[in-house]
């Protein structure tokens, strides 16, 4: 049945002319409906392909239907055949475009190209916006930090907080020196435990192999394993003092410190807005001048509550680092002068007591250490 419809399709010939009007020329409605039922009924064209240069052409001019949906497409009839023409109906939806979109053949969806423009265009102005604020800022803390520097600008200061932290890194600078000695000290001392072991373990061979020899030998190589494990006691409790002081100076007081910078950091960005409402207030009063000093205005104030937010932070770290720098040393004075004074006394049980006295844990002499996931 298809190949005699499409036999008969390809004897009609029907002329179309440039307005797409067929002019007096009748429609044939049952070709139409049996194009229409081959369409429907027939093979399905995402899997077929038109070939362009007739029958027998090559494969250049094979073009997938699949990328051509919704539209009819005229190949180009071979050399010598007659052509296949839409119907009379099909002239006319492909004439009047706007009718056969009313129809609902073509369906315009529109293309997300331009709301991808309009947010990188966001985006970007957003950025420019940040970099724009940012050039501002850096220019007016410049500039009021050079005019400080060189005696020309006014400086906010607070005399007690400004004393409490040059007095803190004063004292960080001090508990820095302090604990370089004592890691240098644990590094001397761990190397004469090392050597005192030794020592012992070459007494203790001498005496089995020197039998003339061998009381002399024995209990100095008693002395020398004694030592030892006193050494090893004395350096548990060294490098609890080292680490309790590393935490104080490298965590508690570098983030006070930190918390200072941003202090400083605000209370001369505060100083700059500061200066730069005096001079638009000073300066004449008219429209442009209105609108600049009302910002100038908020800026300000931003800015000063910024900084007394971080002025009253700065002031409470300070206290409480104060009462937990003395609370913390206090106790570990306490260990390294117990346990040094211990040592050097040979009294291994009050050297043994001191450890136990701050909850300190030696580890055995063959313990390993311990996995990542015990550690957890």
């Amino acid at each position: 049945m298809s190949d005699g419809i499409m036999s008969k399709a390809a004897t009609m010939e029907i002329p179309i002319s440039s307005n797409g009007d067929t002019g007096s020329l009748p429609e044939d409605d049952g070709l139409e409906q049996d194009l229409q039922q081959v369409m429907v009924s027939g093979p399905n064209l995402n899997e077929t392909s038109i070939v362009s240069g007739g029958y027998g052409g090559t494969a250049e001019g094979i073009i997938p239907t699949s990328t051509m949906k919704g539209c009819l497409v005229q190949p180009h009839a071979a050399r010598g055949a007659s052509s296949v023409c839409p119907s009379a109906a099909a002239a006319r939806r492909m004439a009047d475009p706007d009718r056969a979109a009313g129809s609902g053949l073509h369906q315009a969806h529109p293309s997300p190209a331009g709301g991808g423009e309009e947010i990188v265009r966001g985006i970007a102005v957003e950025k420019f916006d940040i970099v724009k604020k940012w050039g501002i800022n850096t220019y007016k803390c410049t500039k009021q930090l050079i005019s400080e520097r060189f005696g020309r600008g006014s400086r906010t200061v607070d005399l007690e907080l400004e004393t409490q932290i040059e007095l803190l890194r004063e004292t960080k600078r001090k508990y820095e020196s302090v604990l370089q000695l004592a890691r240098a000290l644990t590094s001397h001392f761990y190397s004469l435990v090392q050597t005192q072991h030794a020592l012992g373990d070459a007494f203790a061979d001498l005496s089995q192999k020197s039998p003339e020899l061998q009381e002399e030998f024995g209990y100095n190589a008693e002395t020398q394993k004694l030592l030892c494990k006193n050494g090893e006691t004395l350096l548990g409790a060294v490098n609890f003092f080292v680490s309790s002081i590393n935490t104080l100076v490298n965590k508690t007081m570098e983030d006070t410190l930190m918390t200072v910078k941003q202090y400083e950091t605000a209370r001369l960005e505060y100083d700059a807005y500061r200066t730069d409402l005096e001079e638009l207030s000073m300066g004449p009063r008219d429209a442009g001048t209105l609108s600049r000093l009302d910002a100038a205005q908020s800026h300000f104030q931003s800015h000063k509550d910024k900084y007394e937010k971080l002025r009253a932070d700065v002031a409470i770290k300070l206290k409480f680092l104060e009462e937990n720098k003395v609370k913390v040393m206090h106790k570990q004075l306490l260990l390294f002068h117990n346990a040094i004074s211990a040592y050097f006394a040979g009294n291994q049980q009050q050297l043994e007591q001191t450890l136990r006295q701050f909850n300190i844990k030696l580890k055995p002499p063959g313990a390993e250490k311990p996995s990542w996931l015990e550690e957890q």
